[in-house]
């Protein structure tokens, strides 16, 4: 059994872009400032394909700046009996439309996996896709090949919709992977050492080269705006064990010496603060030296981060998303911006570096709220600022929101990028026009990057251990601001 799985050209108005990427949390695309994430959850798939002894091949063509062609040429040789395709929101019409050109004169089966599988299963089954993969899809691709090898049919296969003499079959949803089951499937950064080149992949607030992990899914947090809670990996938070996230740890720092920071990608790492900390002694006791950061939230406790920081972590990446009270409880945050406060403080105070992440647009959004967020910006001095406008992912509450007010100007998901792949602002409220939203936003980043103070904080991270890399993140942050100078110059 041979599976092809692929992170598929993005071709637009004829030109195929390069750096596409589809695995993030909301929509896909091209970054302004030249981030670009691994193929992660094809990366899962691969190995857990790979662990039962079928042969795989991961292929990520924006990464290769590959065509059609070019990925064409590499089928052909590989002779797959299997083709798995992952799609994002912005990205299902185009991949739809690569399956069909990939399918020319080839005998395979195709499946299209992704966030939108949960929402447009049914409209994703065009003629030249086979079979929808729905949610988490490790074991749903296994299962599909072994079915195929032994011939047997697929409505014994959960998550999946595939189309039977004319109609859509959809068999039960398959539970989303326990923790034993996450434990047991190959760490991810072997499937990149093995298919992938690592310096293909860039988080601005990382040190490069990196890794990104997952140590556990799922979150229990409300956010309206969040996708895959909704869209893929549910709510129910499963964890990886600590002996078995360290291992990987390890395994980074053994077989995967380049790389200079591992980040961990979970929505809710530090929700459980025992286990975090029981991470960070494991990695102590072993005297494993790799530099590390996460995703967070602000209801982290001073302790912890102190221990973090002593266990290698370096930035913690949080959502603050507003400055607003008001903008915060719209969208179900769980938050307060003394809570935002406290714990920016305590980060400083250990020596962890904090990645702001804010969004303009939310619920009720007017001018003064926006106000009241730069003034929380300039109040909390973040080492690194992201603001984006909000878009709204299908599945989510705040789409609802949006589609049911009439505030929702594309309904298309396709229509969320531009022709270059970068995000378009696809909201428009009575008293902020998408025009005044997109416009806010750049202001913003500019206000603060180019302020007296953020030169202070710019100075403190150049000098510090890892300078020059920090040096690097910061030029890439630069990029990112000179973008939207021109942009609105």
């Amino acid at each position: 059994m041979r599976v092809y799985l692929l992170n598929p050209p993005f071709v637009s108005n004829g030109k195929t872009l390069s750096k596409f990427h589809r695995c993030e949390r909301w929509q896909g695309g091209v970054s302004l400032g030249g981030t670009y994430f691994y193929p992660i959850w094809l990366s899962y798939a691969t190995g857990a394909i790979e662990d039962i002894g079928y042969q795989a091949t991961l292929v990520d063509a924006p990464a290769k700046e590959w065509g059609v062609p070019e990925v064409k040429n590499d089928i052909d040789a590989f002779d797959p009996d299997i083709l798995v395709i992952e799609s994002n929101f912005a990205s299902v019409k185009n991949d739809i439309d690569i399956i069909g050109q990939l399918k020319q004169d080839a005998d395979f089966l195709s499946v299209l996996v992704g966030p939108p599988a949960s929402q447009f299963h049914d409209a994703m089954l065009e003629d030249h896709v086979d079979v929808v993969g729905r949610y988490e899809y490790d074991l749903t691709i296994r299962d599909i090949a072994a079915a195929t090898e032994e011939g047997t049919d697929l409505g014994a296969v959960p998550g999946i919709s595939y189309r039977r003499d004319g109609r859509t079959v959809q068999t039960p949803d398959r539970p989303f992977m326990t923790s034993g089951q996450l434990d047991a499937i190959p760490f991810v950064t072997s499937v990149y050492k093995n298919h992938l080149d690592i310096r293909d992949y860039t988080l601005n607030h990382a040190l490069y080269p990196m890794v990104q992990v997952f140590t556990a899914r799922g979150c229990p947090n409300q956010c309206t705006f969040c996708s895959w809670p909704i869209t893929f990996m549910g709510r129910k938070f499963r964890a990886r064990s600590v002996s078995n996230v360290v291992d990987e740890f390890e395994y980074v720092s053994n077989e995967l010496p380049a790389v200079k920071e591992i980040f961990v990608e979970d929505d809710t790492f530090t929700i459980n603060t025992q286990r975090v900390r029981e991470i960070c002694e494991e990695i102590q006791r072993r005297e494993i030296n790799v530099r590390w950061s996460c995703n967070a939230r602000v209801t982290l406790d001073y302790e912890t981060m102190r221990i973090m920081k002593s266990a290698g972590c370096r930035l913690l990446d949080v959502g603050y998303e507003s400055g607003s009270e008001k903008i915060l409880k719209n969208i179900k945050k769980g938050i307060k911006t003394v809570d935002s406060k406290r714990f920016t403080a305590d980060a400083r105070k250990v020596g962890l570096k904090i990645l702001a992440d804010f969004v303009f647009g939310l619920p009720d959004e007017t001018e003064d709220t926006i106000q009241q967020t730069v003034r929380f910006i300039k109040d909390i001095k973040p080492d690194l600022l992201q603001i984006s406008v909000a878009t709204p992912i299908p599945g989510t509450e705040f789409y609802q929101w949006v589609s049911d007010n009439g505030y929702l100007l594309e309904s298309d998901p396709s229509k969320t990028i531009d022709e270059n792949g970068h995000q378009r602002c696809v909201i428009s409220y009575p008293n902020m026009a998408t025009e005044d939203l997109v416009c806010r936003v750049e202001e913003a980043l500019k206000d603060y990057y180019i302020s007296a103070s953020y030169a202070k904080i710019a100075m403190r991270n150049i000098l510090g251990r890892d300078g020059l890399y920090e040096l690097s993140g910061l030029i890439k942050s630069a990029r990112v601001f000179l973008k939207h100078a021109n942009r609105s110059s």
